[in-house]
């Protein structure tokens, strides 16, 4: 009877230790990381429209730039994975959408600097403070969602818990965001003072 107890004991302790809890945990941090980044993504994309209307007012003469913003945010918006359409050719993807949208908007806001009126504008103001914050948003959601994605990618393949994902759930491994190739530059600035 004590040897049985005993087993039975040590088999709870091994079973709550090796990832029975943490992987399914670990795992829905995961999704909820993910549907974060997402929902900043969108916030960005809901602020696109009050932007280019606002811009459009007063440089009716900058339409390329505009309909490359709004061309831009239809294909970030059309780009939409749920958590278990995560692969890294679909995550390069729908970056490579989001950095569109990105390159859009800053192309959008360097143009801006081209109209002091545009610029005193509470709304374009108060739509910039917007924007800048949903970057810092973004930025951060990524962070925590790569976090996550570190966690539970360590969990299903670093032992003991890798043998429990191996025993009971198979889960696979997640991809994760990677930095953007940065633009080459063919000649070095020149620095004249």
């Amino acid at each position: 009877m004590k040897i049985k107890y005993i087993i039975l004991m040590m088999s709870i302790f091994f079973l709550s230790g090796c990832g029975i809890q943490s992987l399914p945990k670990s795992k829905n941090a995961v999704e909820a990381g993910w549907a974060e980044v997402q929902n900043q993504y969108q916030r960005r994309a809901d602020l696109v429209p009050n932007l280019v209307n606002t811009v459009k007012g007063y440089a009716k003469h900058e339409r390329e730039t505009l309909e490359a913003v709004v061309e831009a945010r239809a294909n970030a918006t059309k780009v939409n994975l749920k958590v278990d359409q995560l692969s890294d050719a679909n995550l390069k993807k729908f970056q490579d959408a989001q950095s569109a949208l990105s390159s859009a908007l800053s192309r959008l806001l360097l143009v801006v600097e081209k109209y002091p009126d545009l610029k005193a504008n509470e709304n374009f103001r108060d739509l910039q403070v917007q924007l800048e914050g949903t970057e810092n948003r973004i930025a951060i959601s990524r962070r925590r969602y790569i976090e996550a994605v570190q966690y539970y990618n360590n969990q299903i393949t670093v032992p003991p818990s890798s043998w429990t994902n191996g025993f009971f759930y198979h889960y696979e491994k997640k991809p994760q965001f990677v930095a953007d190739e940065p633009e080459k530059v063919k000649e070095a600035p020149k620095v004249e003072f």
